[in-house]
C-alpha cells in the first residue's frame, strides 16, 4: 500500500482504462477521492460510481467509459494563484482547454476554470485529460 490514496485511485483507473475494462474497484474511499471522482464524472471522463462499505475504509466501484488518455496527481501539491493556473496548464495538460486541473480551494474542490470564475486560488491536486 502506498502513502497517497488519491494517487492509488487515479493510477488504478488509468491502468483499467488502458486495459479496456468496463469498471474498476478502488479502496479505501475518502471525501477527497469522492469529490475528485465527482468532478471527473461531471467532465465526462468516467461514468457512474457507487460506494459500498466493507468495514475497512469502503470500496468505490467506478464505471469506465474509455475517455481518459492520462490522469494523475500533482506532487508536490503546488499552491497556485488565479493568474498562475495557465502556467500549470502548460505543464500538465497537452493543450489549452483540453482536460482539467483539479484544485482544492477555500470554497471546495473544483476545476481550475471554476476556480478562476470564483476568483480564488488554491492547491493543485490532480490533472485529467
Amino acid at each position: 500500500m502506498l502513502n497517497d490514496p488519491l494517487a492509488n485511485v487515479l493510477s488504478k483507473i488509468l491502468n483499467a482504462e488502458r486495459l479496456g475494462k468496463k469498471s474498476c474497484s478502488v479502496k479505501p474511499s475518502s471525501r477527497i477521492i469522492k469529490e475528485v471522482l465527482k468532478i471527473m464524472q461531471e467532465n465526462l471522463f468516467i461514468g457512474e460510481f457507487k460506494e459500498t462499505e466493507d468495514g475497512r475504509g469502503g470500496i468505490i466501484i467506478i464505471d469506465l467509459i474509455g475517455k481518459i488518455n492520462n490522469c494523475g496527481v500533482i506532487k508536490p501539491r503546488f499552491s497556485a494563484k488565479i493568474n498562475e493556473f495557465e502556467k500549470f496548464e502548460k505543464r500538465y495538460l497537452p493543450a489549452k482547454g483540453f482536460g482539467v486541473l483539479i484544485v482544492s480551494t477555500p470554497n471546495g474542490i473544483m476545476t481550475q476554470e471554476n476556480a478562476i470564475k470564483n476568483k480564488s486560488g488554491g492547491v493543485l491536486l490532480s490533472f485529467c485529460y
